[in-house]
């Protein structure tokens, strides 16, 4: 309804109506007089989030009043959304064997998993063999893949026809196809079966691992050879994929992430034109896999703004309609995910993913709890697979079309968000292109200092993890571990390719497979159809992945490096922080303790006694807390009686002059290596107190993190 209207079926005339303006001075008075800005909310993206939205910041938008299935697609790529087809369950499964994988896959897609998410270790996605990687790297991530064989281990009791099949594969998606081609073949069943994403991503890899095994026009070639393959043969098979789970999980900003997502589609649409694929073609078998955090509102609409940069960007190449409807998978970040406390993961992938349903992805992958510390569990796999069914079938969100379209907040952010990653963007394509901004480090910077800003703000408790750097669980149980022996791992995999290459040995004096790679490395200037055909053969011949692999990059010129991004968890220095106290323990024989000096009754002491506690939880402190003393001697008695090496005094800015001389002057007369800090910090009695032999302060906006190792250190020296 617009402002005239009201609902006659409805009373609302016995209410008066409220105005704009009647709600800024009401929120005025609320805030004490002070501005209206005060409720503005600063972002990492540089965009204010504003405390109320109406219909005017949204009626110059005008791909808002569009219709979901109808470009640009902002509203959805699909005019039914998820009537007419929910996104699929493509729950990732980090199992080393492909048995293992098998199992699990089977298992789970019996019980509400509907795509096949196959995910490699490193040394696959490499396309090393097992034999040449090192110990450790085998299994680690993810499944390892090197032969026929193995493929139809890991795809045993699976109807690929029936479900779709999503492969990280990335520098080796085309040694891939050649393995379940074969495979495909050997048991009869027609190639047309695969749909779903083989996902090449070279750009993606290089940001990612720092190189490329392969030189990227080589790649670009391999990736375009793949794609004009599957368009004849596979034609719902996608063969290439951007992947912003680097810059996401680095620290980037929702901003950045879009640019250089749309940077990375752009850089393939405009090799594989160039390689003679039509851009219809080459927009069709790409696919966009965002990583989904826990900013709510604005992760719909990053995921609303990505499919609205896209048809632009595909329209200015020239693609129709269909070409411009980006397809879109996500899964849960890492980035905010903890090794502490890790059962809060179970919530935090509840908001990510129904944000991610919201916003529109076609398929979705849920971390399970424990992803930061080892493969998956029985119990964890279930808990991640059932969110995204209960989303399903209890919150009905399939029932639903674009259930964000025309909230006035979600709108206008998305078009704030499109406008500064258009802008972004352009710099990047000024700059030659997404593979340039990355060697002279322009999307390294960035990221970079918006993950500096992130990681001051959670050393001070400005933003928090719940279980890291807040609300620590001082009682929490031995931590989780990743049990798995991939050393033995290691030595069954290599055992297994070394038997599977010497298998047909005695035909001859040279094996069928070497006969077949010696035919596809004559084959590397062959049109695409009989190249793509060659390194198949060569597969049903029993050549495995890496020999594949090395043959089609004979020859190959300079593989690029560059300094990649930096991967890391957010809850990465608070969880060393346990650490070194857990190591601490070891030492001592007991928990690094601390004692809380309370003066005075409750409500005098108890708000930074609480305060404090909670600020060395966080560093794995054993706080010794009380009801409060009635006297500096007392509360210095009871600190010295305890033997902790740490004593916090908690009080009030008005009884410190009185009680903290006499408190420290005791403790230093009887324990003069007890570390004496204090709760609160009164700029004007800084000075005089740390005379007395204070040490050091705690306060809203003092440094968490660094006060906690500082602490560690000192007593453990």
């Amino acid at each position: 309804m617009d402002d005239t209207q009201q609902d006659e079926s409805l009373p609302f005339d016995e209410f008066p109506r409220p105005t704009f303006e009647a709600w800024q001075v009401a929120a005025v008075e609320s805030l004490g007089g002070k501005p209206l800005d005060k409720l503005t909310t600063p972002t990492y993206e540089g965009i204010p989030l504003q405390p109320l939205y109406r219909r005017e910041d949204t009626a110059s938008i005008a791909a808002a009043h569009t219709v979901p299935g109808q470009a640009p697609y902002l509203r959805g790529a699909h005019a039914a959304g998820y009537v007419e087809r929910p996104w699929a369950i493509a729950q990732e499964l980090a199992y080393g064997r492909p048995a293992a994988f098998n199992q699990a896959l089977r298992f789970d897609l019996e019980h509400g998993q509907t795509a096949v998410n196959l995910l490699l270790d490193g040394p696959t996605r490499a396309g090393k063999d097992p034999d040449a990687a090192q110990p450790g790297e085998v299994g680690r991530g993810g499944v390892s893949l090197a032969s026929v064989e193995d493929v139809a281990v890991a795809l045993k009791g699976v109807d690929l026809a029936a479900v779709p099949l999503f492969v990280r594969a990335g520098t080796v998606a085309l040694p891939l196809l050649a393995l379940l081609v074969a495979h495909l073949r050997r048991a009869g069943r027609p190639v047309s079966d695969l749909h779903g994403c083989l996902e090449d991503d070279p750009l993606g890899v290089l940001a990612h691992e720092g190189a490329l095994p392969l030189s990227l026009a080589r790649a670009y070639d391999e990736m375009a050879q793949l794609t004009l393959w599957a368009a004849h043969h596979a034609p719902r098979l996608a063969t290439v994929a951007v992947h912003t789970y680097p810059y996401h999980n680095a620290g980037a900003n929702a901003v950045q992430e879009l640019a250089f997502a749309l940077a990375t589609g752009v850089a393939y649409v405009r090799a594989l034109t160039r390689r003679e694929v039509d851009v219809n073609v080459a927009a069709a078998h790409l696919r966009f896999d965002f990583a989904v955090g826990g900013n709510f509102f604005m992760e719909i609409a990053k995921l609303r703004a990505a499919r609205l940069l896209w048809a632009q960007a595909v329209a200015a190449f020239g693609g129709n309609d269909d070409a411009q409807r980006m397809r879109l998978h996500a899964r849960t970040a890492r980035r905010n995910k903890t090794a502490v406390d890790p059962y809060a993961n179970m919530l935090r992938v509840t908001t990510e993913a129904l944000a991610a349903a919201v916003g529109g992805v076609e398929s979705l992958h849920v971390s399970p709890f424990d992803e930061p510390i080892r493969p998956p569990d029985d119990f964890s796999r279930r808990i991640a697979r059932n969110v995204q069914v209960i989303l399903q079938e209890e919150a009905h969100l399939t029932e639903v079309i674009d259930p964000a379209g025309g909230a006035y907040a979600v709108e206008a952010l998305t078009d704030q968000l499109a406008r500064e990653a258009w802008a972004l963007f352009q710099e990047v394509e000024h700059k030659g292109g997404m593979a340039e901004a990355l060697k002279d480090g322009l999307a390294q910077s960035r990221i970079a200092a918006v993950a500096d800003q992130r990681a001051a703000n959670l050393a001070k408790r400005r933003d928090v993890v719940v279980g890291a750097n807040q609300f620590a669980n001082p009682n929490e149980l031995d931590p989780l571990v990743d049990e798995t022996d991939y050393e033995a791992l290691h030595r069954e995999r290599a055992a297994q390719i070394s038997t599977y290459r010497t298998h047909d040995d005695d035909a001859g004096p040279l094996s069928a497979h070497v006969t077949a790679l010696e035919r596809l490395a004559d084959m590397m200037v062959a049109p695409p159809e009989t190249m793509v055909e060659t390194a198949i053969a060569a597969a049903l011949s029993g050549a495995s992945l890496g020999e594949i692999t090395r043959t089609l990059r004979l020859n190959d010129s300079a593989r690029p490096t560059i300094v990649p991004v930096s991967l890391k968890r957010a809850s990465e220095p608070f969880e060393a922080l346990r650490n070194k106290a857990a190591g601490y323990t070891a030492a001592h024989g007991a928990h690094p303790r601390l004692f809380l000096a309370n003066l005075g009754p409750p409500r005098q002491h108890k708000a930074r006694a609480d305060f404090a506690q909670g600020f060395f939880e966080v560093g794995g402190f054993e706080v010794l807390t009380n009801n409060g003393f009635p006297t500096p001697e007392a509360a210095a008695a009871a600190a010295i009686q305890s033997g902790a090496p740490a004593v916090v005094i908690c009080s009030t800015d008005e009884t410190y002059p009185d009680v903290v001389p006499p408190l420290a002057e005791a403790i230093r007369a009887q324990a003069p290596e007890t570390v004496i800090i204090l709760a609160g910090r009164p700029a004007e009695q800084v000075e005089a107190l740390k005379a007395t032999g204070v040490d050091e302060f705690i306060y809203f906006g003092a440094d968490c993190l660094a006060l906690n190792e500082w602490l560690i250190e000192r007593i453990s020296a």
